[in-house]
């Protein structure tokens, strides 16, 4: 801890209000609220914290705070400053979708449309639906039992919906406003909860025509209750009354929480929205940070009544909200709270399963695979790739996978000095001895695997490397690809064998990902110099050598490496002045950097 931090500690307000951290940059990273400031950002720097707010804690080099006059002030400020800051560490809620509607407009001869946008048009709004989907479906149900106009433009003659029945045809028939309001009121009833008397009507009906022997009619009555049954009454009755309510529950462990919302429409629960993400505050205060968020930013439409579980702050998110905000204590209402609080519970420990099911299967795919070639567990592999196109501006990349994840901060990548032309032979060779000479000269780690991308000549040539000339044994293997340029087969051995592996092993999707990551490495890499106009003769980068002088240079010397090994003399000669001379040779002559870490990770 600072200096700077531990004075701003001690003089912290025993008030409530928002803190801001920020780190080296004085970027901000990470906004909250507290009801006593002194305390909650106190908590960050000493305790315990997990590993989700230690790695926060350690970016963080400055704070500011801003205190308010209640919680609730509190609350929205801190909404208003995500919005505006956009921190890196916040709970964002990253969908912002909006919900449908179904829509009756207000035109003449209305029509119904689904739409995500509620305007103040005249028109009657009805919903929202949980997704497009189920708005669309109650739409074309509707569309069969009531005939408004379809079309978006009025055409010159009746249409096939005319002929189906499903039209009035005002585009060649007289409809009357009366009529158009008849079925306008029909269809509000329908999806106001009226559909279950619709039904018994359209019953009576079919029974009549049966009875008519009008069997056709029959028919499509019947085909017209199935699909209200099959559309409207799919889902189970939650509650008796109509009333539209948002049910919310969470759950909470190591570092990271789940809120689950139930969307209780008309009594029926019609769909629900899971959330699951890091967090960094009191629970309490975290869970009712996003349910502000979720109304008030992202645009979620409120309903009538929302119920919370015991233990959240009901007077603030009511004056928040601006709706009925309940904590039920009893009956179906409690029920319902407790089983969104049971399916949060649930979400968030199949989350924990997958993440450790993952990593068992990975870390057995590293064992199964050093079963293969017969070697100790590969813990630590590094792989090797290069890249030219058309045999110009070689590069070269080495990516690392520790316990079968990839280790981005170890990646390496090389631009080719000592190679001319395009051999993938000599370009392996120059990037083993400069990864190996360096991982010997500066003590870090050896791989338990080296792969190379490639066949037997690629395998050869950096096995002579390690071998006769740094005197490392590790064991290696090669990967071929197939035709399609996908993980073909799996090479290892002196002399080097096809290692038989089956293709859905866990095993060969670990090479092919090594393999993969390899390749887009050193093609990113080989591109990105590229499109800078990167890869080009070093000669540039020299004061005094300008664009014909290089050219006059390189003309007579082939490459640069032959200018390297060249007198000043021989520079000279070419009406080069003898001080740039020297200055260009002791250039071309001092010692490279052996490698590079990526400065851009993808």
């Amino acid at each position: 801890m600072s200096d700077n931090i531990k004075e701003k500690l001690a003089v912290l307000p025993d008030q409530p209000g928002c803190y801001l951290m920020k780190d080296k940059h004085g970027t901000i990273i990470y906004v909250g609220k507290s009801k006593v400031l002194k305390n909650r950002v106190r908590s960050y720097f000493t305790g315990a914290n997990d590993a989700k707010t230690q790695r926060l804690v350690q970016e963080i080099v400055d704070f500011e705070y801003i205190v308010t006059s209640s919680e609730i002030e509190a609350l929205i400020l801190e909404m208003n400053l995500i919005k505006k800051y956009d921190p890196k560490y916040n709970v964002l809620l990253k969908d912002d979708k909006t919900y449908p509607y179904l829509k009756i407009t207000a035109e003449r001869h209305p029509r119904l449309i689904v739409t995500r946008k509620v305007k103040k048009d005249k028109g009657k709004y009805f919903g929202p639906y949980p997704n497009v989907i189920a708005a669309r479906e109650t739409k074309r149900l509707l569309d069969r039992l009531y005939p408004l106009r379809k079309c978006n433009t009025m055409p010159d003659r009746v249409c096939l919906y005319y002929h189906m029945h499903q039209c009035l045809g005002p585009c060649e028939y007289t409809v009357t406003k009366q009529q158009n309001q008849d079925i306008v009121n029909e269809i509000a009833r329908f999806l106001s909860g009226g559909f279950k008397d619709i039904k018994q009507d359209l019953q009576s009906k079919m029974y009549k025509a049966s009875e008519d022997l009008d069997f056709e009619r029959a028919q499509e009555l019947r085909d017209q209750i199935q699909h209200i049954e099959s559309v409207m009454e799919q889902q189970k009755m939650t509650l008796n009354d109509q009333v539209d309510r948002d049910i919310f529950g969470y759950s909470y462990d190591k570092g990271w929480m789940c809120v689950q919302v139930f969307f209780v429409r008309q009594g029926k629960l019609i769909e629900r929205d899971v959330s699951i993400f890091p967090f960094f505050d009191d629970a309490e205060e975290t869970f009712l940070s996003f349910i502000g968020r979720f109304y008030l930013h992202q645009n979620h439409p409120k309903p009538k009544q929302v119920l919370i579980p015991v233990g959240a702050d009901r007077d603030v998110l009511k004056e928040l909200l601006e709706v009925d905000v309940t904590i039920p204590m009893r009956g179906r209402k409690k029920e319902l709270v407790e089983l969104a609080m049971k399916n949060a519970e649930i979400a968030l420990q199949e989350k924990f399963s997958l993440i450790e099911r993952n990593e068992e299967r990975t870390i057995k795919a590293v064992e199964e695979l050093g079963e293969k070639l017969n070697i100790e567990t590969p813990h630590r592999i590094e792989a090797f790739d290069n890249s030219n196109i058309q045999g110009t501006d070689p590069v070269s990349a080495m990516v690392v996978f520790i316990d079968g994840r990839p280790e981005k901060k170890e990646y390496r990548k090389y631009k080719i000095r000592d190679v001319q032309g395009p051999d993938d032979y000599d370009t392996m060779r120059e990037v083993i001895r400069r990864r190996y000479k360096r991982v010997i000269r500066d003590g870090l780690p050896l791989p338990d695997l080296i792969v190379v991308d490639g066949g037997k000549g690629q395998m050869s040539a950096a096995t002579d490397v390690l071998e006769n000339e740094l005197g490392l044994d590790i064991p290696l293997c090669g990967l071929a690809k197939d035709d399609k340029h996908r993980t073909s087969e799996l090479l290892y051995g002196d002399p080097p064998a096809v290692v038989e592996m089956d293709r859905q092993s866990q095993e060969f999707y670990l090479i092919q990902r090594v393999q993969d990551e390899v390749h887009r490495f050193a093609i990113s890499f080989h591109r990105q110099l590229r499109g800078k106009g990167a890869i080009q003769s070093e000669l540039d980068k020299i004061p005094g050598v300008g664009e014909k002088r290089r050219k006059l240079l390189l003309r007579h010397f082939q490459s640069v490496k032959h200018i390297r090994e060249s007198k000043v003399e021989d520079l000279t000669k070419l009406g080069v002045p003898s001080p740039l001379a020297q200055t260009i040779l002791d250039y071309l002559n001092q010692p490279a950097e052996e490698e590079t870490e990526e400065e851009t990770l993808e």
